[in-house]
C-alpha cells in the first residue's frame, strides 16, 4: 500500500504587501509598523518563540541609547516603548515565559500579520534585482510556506537574504583608511566579534553543592581569569563569548559546546574554587541557543561610519538614533588577554539615516537590526535591541508606505522621506534633528488648562530634552482643552503621557537589576477622560482608569466646539506630565 497524500509534506502559498524575515525585537517591531499601515505582513521566525537574543532563550536585556539608563530621557519609545510598558504591567516577576507571551500576542493579536514560527526560510526567487518570493521550511507541521511579496524585510540579524538573493554585504573589520576611522584596525580581515552564552543563578537560602561536568574547563584561581570580573552572580557573564576569529554562522554548533566548556567551568571557579558568595546559588537556567553579536553587513546607499557617529551627522533622511557606546569586542573573546571590550566614548543620540537601511542592488529588499549598512566600528553601536527596535519601526513604516504608494525603498526616499519622518513621530518615536508637525486644527485652536501652561503640548516634541521639558506639568483633576472658532468633526486626539523616561524599564536578571523598575512606574497618568463640547453639553467620549501606555489615540468622530483631556489618576505621582495633547 502506498502512503496517503496527507501524509506527504505540504506546500502553502501565501501573497502579501510584505513579507518580514526574522522575529527578534527589530522583526517584531517592523512587522507590528508595517501592519499598521494598512499593508498584509508575514513574519517568519525560525524559533517557537519571539524576541530573538531578547527572548527566553537567549535572555539579554533589551539595551539602547539610554545605556541601560546612564542618560536620561533618551530612551526609545514608539512600539519598543509600548511592549516594554506591557511587559511592565503584567510581569513584576520578571518572568521570562511572560515576557516572551506579550510579545506573541503583539504579533498574533494585530489584525494584518500573519506569524509563521518555527519557520526557516531556506531559498528566494529573484528576477530582475527584485525578490518574487521566498520559501521556508517549516519544521512542526512539515509544511513548505512559499510566500511573495512586494517589499522583503530582513530582520535575520546574519543578513540570510542576502545569499539567497545576491544582495551586496560585508563580512569582517574594515581597514582604518577605507572610511578614515580612528578606532579601525590598519588591515582588514573577516574576524566579528564573538558568540556569548549566559545563565541564571538562583538565590535558594541554604548552601548548595555543585559538580561540574567531566569536560568543563578548570579556572582555579583568579588569575585563570584576567580582566573578567565575576563579583556579580544572579546572570551569568557576557565576556563567555567566542568565535569571532572563525566562521560565526557555519561553526556556531562548535562554538556553542566551547562556550558550554567554558560556561561550566566558570561556574565551578565561582562554586568551588574559593569564596564568591555562591555558596547558597545553584544554576537555575543555562543558555543553548548562542546569542550572536556580528555577522554578515548589508551594503544600502550609505554605510554609517564611525565620523557619521562621532561628528552628531545631522541627516535629512534622519529615521532613528543610536547612542550605546562603539562598543568593539576583541575577536579572540575570551582568549583575549586583554580586557574584553573597550566602550569607546560616543555621543548619544545620534541621528540613523534611513539610506543605511535598504539594499544598494536588489530593488524590493530592506532590512533591520544588527545588520544594517555600517562599518564593524559603526555597528558595534547601533547593534543592541533598543536601536534595533527603532530600525524595525523604521522599515515597516516605510515599506508600508512603499506598498501603498507602488513605490520601492529607494523610492520612498526619493519622494517620501518628510512623510515617513513624520508618520514616526506621530507614531511616538523620537528624532532628535526633527519636530512632530501637528495639524492646523492642533497649532491655531485656543489651547487652556485649569493650571500650568499648556502650549508646550504642541511644540513637537515628546520628552525632556536638556533643560526643557517639553510637557505640561498638571495635578490630578487637572484639565487642558483646545476650543475652536466654530464647530468642525474632529476625528481623533493623540496623547503622550510620561512614562519616566528616567527610570530602568527593561526585562532583566542582570548585575544592578535590582534597580529596575517591577511595576507601572509612577509617573503613568492612570486614569483619564476625554470630553467633547457638542451643541452646549460636555460629552464623555473614552474614559479609563488602568491606562498604562503612554502613547494613546482616542477616536473620536463627532463634530464639536471643543475637546477636553481630564486627568483623574496616576500610578502613583501627584504632579503628572503630558508630553502631547493634539486634535485633528
Amino acid at each position: 500500500m502506498g502512503v496517503p497524500k496527507k501524509y506527504f509534506m505540504k506546500h502553502f502559498k501565501h501573497k502579501t504587501g510584505v513579507c518580514v524575515i526574522g522575529g527578534g525585537m527589530a522583526g517584531i517591531c517592523a512587522a507590528i509598523a508595517a501592519a499598521r499601515e494598512g499593508v498584509k505582513v508575514v513574519l517568519m521566525q525560525d524559533r517557537p518563540v519571539l524576541g530573538g537574543n531578547a527572548s527566553g532563550e537567549v535572555r539579554v536585556h533589551v539595551s539602547g541609547a539610554d545605556r541601560n539608563n546612564r542618560i536620561p530621557n533618551v530612551r526609545e519609545t514608539g512600539i519598543i516603548e509600548e511592549i516594554r510598558l506591557e511587559n511592565l504591567y503584567r510581569n513584576p516577576e520578571r518572568c521570562f515565559s511572560i515576557w516572551d507571551t506579550v510579545l506573541y500576542e503583539k504579533v498574533k493579536l494585530e489584525p494584518n500579520i500573519t506569524l509563521l514560527l518555527n519557520c526557516s526560510c531556506n531559498s528566494a526567487d529573484v528576477k530582475k534585482n527584485s525578490i518574487k518570493s521566498v520559501t521556508g521550511w517549516q519544521l512542526t507541521t512539515e509544511t513548505y510556506h512559499k510566500v511573495t511579496a512586494k517589499v522583503f524585510i530582513d530582520c535575520s540579524g546574519d543578513s540570510l537574504l542576502a545569499v539567497l538573493t545576491g544582495a551586496k554585504f560585508r563580512i569582517g573589520r574594515e581597514a582604518r583608511k577605507e572610511f578614515n576611522e580612528s578606532l579601525a584596525q590598519e588591515k582588514s580581515d573577516r574576524h566579528t566579534m564573538g558568540i556569548s552564552l549566559t545563565f541564571i543563578a538562583r538565590d535558594t537560602g541554604k548552601p548548595q553543592k555543585f559538580i561540574p561536568p567531566s569536560w568543563a574547563y578548570k579556572y582555579p584561581d583568579e588569575e585563570s581569569l584576567p580582566f573578567r570580573s565575576h563579583k556579580h552572580l544572579t546572570m551569568g557573564y557576557w565576556w563567555i563569548e567566542y568565535g569571532g576569529m572563525i566562521d560565526n554562522i557555519h561553526d556556531t554548533e562548535l562554538i556553542r559546546d566551547e562556550l558550554l566548556k567554558i560556561l561550566y567551568g566558570v561556574w565551578d571557579h565561582l562554586k568551588n574554587c574559593g569564596d564568591h558568595g555562591a555558596e547558597n546559588l545553584t544554576l537555575d537556567w543555562v543558555q543553548f541557543l548562542p546569542g550572536r553579536r556580528e555577522s554578515r553587513r548589508y551594503i544600502g546607499d550609505h554605510v554609517l561610519n564611525q565620523n557619521d557617529v562621532d561628528t552628531l551627522r545631522v541627516f535629512p533622511d534622519e529615521i532613528a538614533y543610536g547612542g550605546w557606546t562603539m562598543d568593539i569586542h576583541p575577536s579572540e573573546g575570551f582568549y583575549f588577554k586583554g580586557k574584553p571590550t573597550v566602550f569607546n566614548k560616543t555621543p548619544s543620540p545620534y541621528g540613523i539615516p534611513y539610506r543605511s537601511l535598504y539594499s544598494k542592488n536588489i530593488n524590493n529588499l530592506m532590512f533591520a537590526g544588527r545588520n544594517i549598512s555600517a562599518t564593524h566600528v559603526a555597528m558595534s553601536s547601533t547593534r543592541v535591541m533598543a536601536t534595533g527596535s527603532l530600525l524595525g519601526q523604521a522599515t515597516g513604516t516605510a515599506a508600508g508606505i512603499a506598498v501603498n504608494s507602488g513605490t520601492t525603498p529607494r523610492g520612498v526616499y526619493k519622494n517620501y522621506m518628510p512623510k515617513l519622518q513624520q508618520k514616526l513621530l506621530n507614531s511616538d518615536c523620537y528624532l532628535p534633528n526633527y519636530k512632530e508637525q501637528f495639524s492646523k486644527l492642533t497649532l491655531t485652536s485656543i489651547i487652556s488648562a485649569s493650571e500650568g501652561n499648556p502650549e508646550p503640548l504642541r511644540d513637537g516634541i515628546n520628552r525632556p530634552v536638556g533643560e526643557t521639558q517639553h510637557c505640561w506639568a498638571a495635578h490630578t483633576g487637572s484639565w487642558v482643552q483646545y476650543e475652536f472658532t466654530k464647530p468642525v468633526m474632529v476625528r481623533k486626539t493623540k496623547i503622550v503621557f510620561d512614562s519616566a523616561l528616567i527610570k530602568k524599564i527593561a526585562l532583566s536578571h542582570h548585575a544592578g537589576a535590582t534597580d529596575h523598575e517591577t511595576q507601572m512606574v509612577s509617573e503613568m497618568t492612570k486614569g483619564f477622560r476625554v470630553e467633547v463640547l457638542s451643541n452646549g453639553t460636555w460629552v464623555n467620549v473614552y474614559e479609563t482608569q488602568d491606562n498604562h501606555q503612554r502613547l494613546n489615540v482616542v477616536k473620536i468622530h463627532k463634530k464639536c466646539s471643543a475637546v477636553k483631556l481630564t486627568i483623574l489618576s496616576t500610578w502613583g505621582t501627584e504632579t503628572p506630565k503630558v508630553f502631547t495633547f493634539a486634535v485633528e
